[in-house]
């Protein structure tokens, strides 16, 4: 079987973004966007997704962090998609629950080619340091679309708007890596329609 991998760059005249991901990894991440939270963020997902991979980006941060990290979003989820080919013998769907002190978040995914964001959050404030946390539905939703993977995302509860943000990244990368796994038991891919991408 091939590496589960891809590498992408897009370029627009507001942002440069390159992804690069390998999906049977072990969590080695290289991250630099311009935008301090998604760094972290980013970098979460790709350790605890188990996934290795790097992302820069270089956009006009100057003005806000809005360009960066939806075109991150788009980029990550192309790579994701390009990187799992025909999906053959993957698991398909998946889920986790992840705490982070105060805050509990769930992720469920299923990597269907029909693209949806669900997302029921209420952060506490409106900012973490810099970062707005209006970004985090547009990274998710664009990532989701560009990906064409349904994303639910819940956030039970929380008080802390920096870690109910980051059980989101946890969760999903917990769910994708799920999701991605292969199972020797699924022959083609696990639809009855017979097609996944």
């Amino acid at each position: 079987m091939s590496e589960r991998k891809a590498q992408l760059e897009r370029k627009t005249s507001e942002t440069s973004v390159s992804v690069s991901l390998h999906i049977d990894g072990s969590g080695n991440s290289k991250v630099n966007t311009g935008v301090p939270f998604m760094d972290h963020m980013l970098d979460l997902f790709i350790r605890h997704g188990l996934f290795d991979g790097e992302i820069t980006a270089d956009g006009d941060t100057h003005i806000d962090d809005h360009h960066t990290t939806e075109d991150v979003g788009i980029v990550l989820g192309q790579v994701v998609r390009e990187a799992l080919g025909d999906k053959k013998g993957i698991k398909r769907y998946g889920s986790a629950f992840i705490p982070m002190d105060d805050a509990l978040a769930q992720v469920i995914i299923d990597v269907s080619n029909r693209p949806h964001l669900e997302f029921r959050a209420e952060f506490p404030k409106d900012k973490v340091g810099t970062f707005d946390v209006e970004l985090v539905h547009e990274f998710l939703w664009k990532f989701a679309l560009e990906s064409r993977m349904n994303v639910h995302v819940i956030v039970h509860y929380g008080q802390n708007t920096h870690h109910m943000i980051e059980a989101i990244f946890k969760a999903l990368a917990r769910a994708l890596d799920q999701a991605t796994q292969l199972d020797p038991r699924v022959k083609g891919v696990p639809s009855t329609k017979g097609l996944l991408s």
